[in-house]
């Protein structure tokens, strides 16, 4: 007596259309990466054969103190000196890599017949105090007042404050599970 697993019915159901999309589609990338691993090892296999002979032919020369014993050079006689070949002109000399870049004209704004008001004048900036002379180099450094950081609204630039505690060492503890 054989028993159904629970939830399933005596009979058998086809499996949902996107399953069986599914599968195919992966069965072709399957043989499509199998014929690739397949010419890889085809070129590998070319390769440690080739490396194999240049591995033979190195042995044959380096025995018999780097003279390979098959071949034997053509008598004196059947080698001609190569005839004297008259020198080549040397070629033109290349342009040169600097090129003038004209700059666009801009025509200048016409001045305007009509006196625009005068600005007020900027008050005087603050002059930093004198250094003083027994001080080290690094200690007569004092910074612009104008670009002081911070503003009005904010604590002064030289106050600072310490980040909040937070208990344990990655921040707040969380309470357990109940």
């Amino acid at each position: 007596m054989t028993s159904t697993p629970p939830g399933r019915g005596g009979g058998q159901s086809q499996p949902p259309k996107y399953i069986n999309d599914f599968s195919k589609a992966l069965a072709n990338e399957v043989k499509i990466l199998l014929a690739e691993v397949g010419k890889l090892r085809d070129e590998k296999r070319a390769l440690q054969f080739e490396i194999a002979e240049l591995m033979s032919i190195k042995a044959k020369h380096s025995s018999a103190e780097g003279m390979y014993t098959g071949w034997r050079p053509p008598p004196p006689a059947a080698i001609e000196p190569p005839p004297p070949a008259e020198p080549a002109p040397p070629p033109p000399p290349a342009p040169g890599g600097w090129r003038v870049i004209h700059a666009p004209h801009v025509p200048k704004p016409r001045k305007q017949k009509l006196a625009l008001p005068a600005a007020p004048t900027p008050a005087p900036a603050p002059t930093p105090a004198p250094p003083a002379a027994n001080m080290p180099a690094w200690a007569q450094w004092r910074p612009n007042p104008l670009l002081a950081p911070g503003t009005a609204a904010g604590p002064p630039a030289h106050t600072v404050v310490p980040p909040p505690q937070r208990p344990g060492i990655f921040g707040r503890m969380t309470p357990p599970p109940k």
